[in-house]
């Protein structure tokens, strides 16, 4: 049975990515995001497929909203009393404010002073 190649028992070829040569056989072709490219590296340079190249190549599905959730009445209360305190930090006198805030913000500020030489 008959081949249209020659026998690369023997055949020299370059890296392609250092450039040092080396027999063909020793060579491996490199793969990126699962398919395998033209190129041969040494086993000095070839790398494996990295998991990180495959991100996109599979469907991920993380639902964050529960389906039909349903209300927590016996702690209805306790849970409005949490004092989230962003912004305005204090907001209890706020008429408006759909959720009590009892925080008080305090701050100091020191005095400056400025010499002229």
């Amino acid at each position: 049975m008959s081949t249209r190649f020659a026998s690369s028992k023997n055949a020299i070829a370059e890296c392609d990515i250092c450039g040092f040569r080396y027999k063909l056989r020793e060579l491996r072709s490199l793969t990126k995001k699962g398919k395998v490219t033209s190129l041969k590296a040494c086993p000095t340079c070839w790398d494996s497929d990295h998991p990180q190249l495959k991100l996109g190549m599979y469907p991920v599905d993380d639902p964050q909203a529960i389906k039909d959730p349903r209300p927590d009445f016996a702690g209805y209360t306790q849970s409005r009393g949490i004092q989230w305190g962003w912004s305005p930090v204090g907001g209890g006198n706020d008429p408006f404010d759909l959720t009590p805030n009892d925080l008080i913000g305090t701050g100091h500020i020191g005095n400056v002073t400025v010499s002229v030489s």
